[in-house]
């Protein structure tokens, strides 16, 4: 009988903080302006930035509202695709098969 195990790595820190950071993505309002941003670009004074609106595209993804998520930027659907990936495979090499 084959017994599975679970290692413990550090790079499941990146996995549990991408996967924190999408659930609070979708449980936020994409439509409430925001006062602050973390945008380096924003806070310098700069107009543009390829990133911004990518919180809100993501936002408004996990709310179905696909046409307002590709309006704030269009490639939120690859980010979620992207980063889901990423999450299952550093989670998956955790997993060990023992006999």
């Amino acid at each position: 009988m084959r017994r599975v195990t679970y290692r413990y790595k550090n790079s499941h820190l990146e996995a549990y903080f991408w996967l924190i950071a999408l659930v609070l993505l979708a449980l936020s309002s994409p439509e409430q302006a925001t006062h602050y941003t973390l945008c380096i670009f924003k806070n310098l004074g700069f107009d543009f930035c390829p990133g911004c609106g990518l919180g809100h595209g993501i936002a408004f993804l996990f709310h179905g509202q696909f046409a307002d998520s590709w309006q704030a930027h269009p490639l939120a659907l690859m980010a979620v695709v992207v980063l889901l990936f990423r999450i299952f495979k550093i989670l998956k090499d955790g997993i060990i098969y023992t006999q």
